[in-house]
């Protein structure tokens, strides 16, 4: 988590060539249902969930806490980016007390292969070592993720090391000190 511990939440919107990143509205349930639901999104984060039970469990205002930011083409939500503390008790860590900001992202399978993951992440990341300098950035996929490990590598990230949970391989990264631009 981000929120008033370390940083005022929410920030102002963080605007790129073609995204806006912000705190997410009411109209954004359909595409919190919709991220939930999707089979390919959540193939590598313990598969799809219910619709029905996410319509009667996802409040009218979705996502809404420090940390997430919805991320906004053209006034549609495509999908989201995430900076929170790692649970310490998780493998894969830096240091032996953990808790290192941990970057996530989930985009709706239309938004695949046009470059608004690599935009967006860079964008939050970029915010984030302005809020907080020093402070470092993990990363955590499935191995078996193609599509995620190259976003790894283009965002920057470097592997520490590998290890197995939720019954896979899972590649655990940290971020270099020099970010490269959108």
């Amino acid at each position: 988590m981000i929120g008033s511990a370390l940083v005022p939440w929410p920030p102002a919107p963080i605007r790129t060539g073609r995204l806006v990143l912000r705190e997410s509205e009411a109209r954004d349930r359909a595409g919190f249902v919709e991220l939930f639901a999707s089979p390919e999104v959540r193939t590598y984060l313990g598969g799809p969930r219910p619709r029905d039970e996410l319509e009667r469990a996802i409040p009218a205002i979705p996502g809404r806490r420090p940390g997430l930011f919805v991320i906004d083409f053209d006034g549609a939500m495509i999908g989201t980016v995430t900076l929170e503390r790692r649970d310490a008790e998780r493998p894969g860590r830096l240091s032996p007390d953990a808790g290192e900001i941990e970057l996530g992202y989930m985009f709706l399978p239309e938004a695949w292969g046009r470059g608004y993951a690599t935009e967006a992440c860079a964008a939050v990341l970029d915010w984030f070592a302005d809020a907080l300098p020093g402070e470092r950035v993990v990363l955590c996929t499935q191995t078996a993720n193609r599509r995620s490990m190259r976003l790894a590598a283009k965002l920057g990230f470097t592997e520490v090391e590998r290890f197995e949970e939720f019954g896979a391989e899972q590649w655990f990264g940290v971020c270099s000190p020099v970010m490269p631009s959108g």
